[in-house]
């Protein structure tokens, strides 16, 4: 079950430049660190480039178990029950395992991708030595920093206190120390100072070169992400509001759509992985695994059209405060119903009567059986059949996995302002209420730090565990104990996975 297609720098520079090439499968193991050789050339500035790509290529060639992790934990979220992976379910009920494969994976994945990219900076300052655009050497150096940025971030989100790699050599990690979230959110934030200054100031999918490559605006964002974790709001509002004032980003107005096929290099997107069929009914295709999302049984609009595991359903607990907020884009957006799972619903006398508009069937036509794993399914990662290109039938495949949304900017700069820091690019309110206006809900007249984090559970739930790491890092704990769940303080970050413990010296008794 556990595949995923991967670029090789090649295939992955003509996938940018929208050409096909070659693909490699690789099965259950992390990618491998590559080192630059002396038989490399470094005076062929033409090549400066490769590196890079191999960056990328990382990037999109994400594990499908990496996000499902940093993920299942949270009221927003459940993970399928009645399945085969019972460590992951039982880490969405704060049942920690690590002897559990995924830990180790996932674990494993992200380190590979880190030392990837300080072996990309190496190379490329190599070739900087030769270079004539040596301007153009440390942008490419910035590219691969904040995508490494973006990889440290989530492993301290879910660890907490990891090692900083400080070069591609892994075997560093036999001697190094651990640092605190704190120590890595920090460090991550002057990263990301370093990179800005030598990025395009573009939206991504402005860039001729990498289109949908990162940009001064996507470093900012992760420098937001970062500094809200450290409760840093004046740090927060600052790196958002030069992301508003650039103008370079708007909100989707079609949200239903910003999730599928629309949303592909959307101008609403700050960093998403990229994937394609070419427009092609057969032949190479380059996609992340969204079968994990799929239901295990449907009637799709288009005969054919493949469905998933059931491993991922939005919680109950979110649909009920979705209704009792009047809402209906991002609801129907965001949750697929099953019958099964409608007559659950309405089990809560509350609920007995709902919207007419609340069905097994989407909106795009596809109809969501009852399947054993879940009562409902993940709208935010699903593709309706008749989006897939006609000779394609594995589910969700030729959509994009976006990671960090202009949304997602906003409501940072809302609570960060709601927390006493000041911006002139746009008051709480003002951001709060774009949103709102998008989700059809009347505009708000002022906003606190409680109604910013309840738009935040109702615009970004299933999206990287959002919802969980800001209840904990706001204390608001006591909402991660739900449906028979019981959140505790000791659970907010994994165990080291015992496989990594075994061979680090710093892991020990941890």
């Amino acid at each position: 079950m556990k595949s995923i297609n991967y670029f090789n720098k090649l295939t992955f520079l003509a996938v940018l430049l929208l050409a096909a090439s070659s693909c490699n499968s690789f099965l259950d193991k992390p990618a491998e660190n590559k080192s630059f050789t002396k038989e490399t050339d470094y005076t062929i500035s033409s090549n400066m480039i490769l590196p890079l790509i191999g960056v990328y290529t990382e990037f999109n060639g994400t594990q499908w178990e990496n996000f499902p992790l940093i993920s299942v934990r949270g009221d927003d979220v459940n993970a399928g029950g009645l399945g085969d992976q019972q460590g992951y379910a039982e880490t969405d009920k704060y049942n920690y395992d690590n002897g559990f494969w995924m830990y180790n994976s996932v674990w494993q994945n992200y380190y590979a991708d880190i030392f990837n990219a300080h072996s990309a900076m190496e190379q490329i300052a190599l070739y900087k030595e030769h270079a004539t655009n040596k301007a153009l050497a440390d942008q490419y150096i910035a590219e691969a920093k904040t995508l490494r940025a973006w990889w440290l971030f989530n492993l301290s989100r879910v660890w907490g206190s990891v090692y900083i790699p400080k070069s591609s050599d892994p075997s560093e990690l036999l001697v190094a120390s651990l640092s605190t979230k704190d120590e890595v959110m920090k460090h991550i934030s002057d990263q990301m100072d370093e990179a800005i200054a030598l990025l395009p100031a573009v939206n991504p999918n402005e860039r001729s070169d990498i289109r949908g490559g990162v940009s001064k605006y996507t470093a900012l964002a992760i420098k937001a992400l970062a500094n809200l974790e450290l409760k840093n709001y004046q740090g927060v509002a600052d790196a958002t509001s030069q992301i508003i004032s650039s103008n370079k980003f708007s909100l989707e107005s079609d949200y239903y759509n910003l999730f599928k096929l629309k949303g592909k290099l959307n101008k609403e997107n700050l960093l998403e992985m990229q994937y394609s069929d070419f427009g092609q009914g057969s032949g190479d295709n380059y996609s992340y695994l969204f079968a994990f999302f799929g239901p295990q049984g449907w009637t799709p609009k288009v005969t054919g059209a493949g469905d998933g595991w059931g491993f991922f359903e939005p919680s109950m607990k979110y649909i009920k405060f979705m209704i009792d907020r009047g809402e209906t884009t991002r609801l129907e957006t965001s949750v697929i119903f099953t019958n099964r799972g409608i007559a659950e619903i309405k089990k809560d006398t509350k609920y007995a009567t709902l919207p007419a508009w609340i069905s097994n069937t989407t909106k795009s036509g596809d109809r969501f059986n009852d399947y054993a794993r879940a009562l409902f399914a993940s709208g935010k990662h699903y593709l309706p059949s008749d989006q897939l290109t006609p000779g394609r039938t594995d589910y969700g495949t030729n959509k994009n996995f976006t990671c960090i949304r202009y949304a997602e900017v906003l409501l940072m700069h809302a609570e960060a302002l709601s927390q006493g820091a000041t911006s002139s690019a746009m008051t709480a309110v003002a951001a709060v209420n774009l949103l709102r206006a998008r989700a059809g809900l009347t505009a708000l007249a002022s906003v606190t730090t409680t109604q910013v984090m309840d738009e935040k559970f109702a615009e970004l739930a299933m999206e990287w565990g959002t919802r969980f790491y800001d209840m904990v890092r706001l204390g608001k704990t006591t909402e991660l104990s739900y449906d028979g769940r019981t959140y505790t303080d000791t659970k907010a970050f994994l165990p080291y996975p015992q496989n990594q413990v075994d061979l680090l010296p710093a892991l020990k008794g941890k």
